[in-house]
């Protein structure tokens, strides 16, 4: 009876996709839209936000990234859409290399929201919601799915064992 409850406790850790890093997230939080319409309701409110890094600025002491936000999945994965919630700035203290954090790698952060800081983007004037992270995850590069341009089916049409040569 001990091996099956350890071999079901084993299984169910096999199916958790969620990184470690980003499981202590809140379950439900504000957008960055809801922040950025009432900063002072939410300022000090932990959030899990994820999205495209667009940009990272290095510091002395610390790295600035600025993020297109994205909707989460349910692994904590920004998910592939058009969908956003607008941009927002991530606080992360010590260096990140803007070779590995480039511009159209994703990442989940959570953090505590610090307030608005005003930038631009072209000459547009935008409020970003600003987070200190206390945890995040730099997801790996999805991988296209190519087709093969050697491969030929067996049995091109389901009907004819033949495919086309049956004609």
């Amino acid at each position: 009876m001990g091996f099956l409850l350890l071999a079901a406790l084993i299984s169910l850790q096999a199916c958790s996709h969620v990184p470690q890093q980003l499981r202590d997230g809140p379950p439900v939080c504000p957008t960055p839209v809801e922040v950025r319409a009432d900063i002072v309701q939410h300022i000090g409110t932990t959030v899990r936000w994820g999205g495209t890094i667009a940009k990272i600025d290095n510091q002395p002491t610390n790295s600035l990234l600025e993020l297109v936000s994205r909707p989460l999945s349910s692994s904590g994965r920004p998910q592939e859409t058009d969908a956003s919630n607008g941009r927002f700035l991530v606080l992360i203290e010590g260096f990140l290399d803007p070779i590995v954090y480039a511009a159209g790698r994703e990442l989940t952060v959570i953090g505590q929201v610090q307030g608005l800081e005003q930038r631009t983007i072209g000459e547009y004037r935008y409020n970003y919601p600003m987070l200190h992270a206390q945890q995040y995850y730099l997801w790996q590069p999805r991988q296209s799915l190519q087709p093969d341009p050697f491969y030929y089916p067996a049995y091109p049409w389901p009907r004819h064992p033949y495919g086309h040569y049956w004609q």
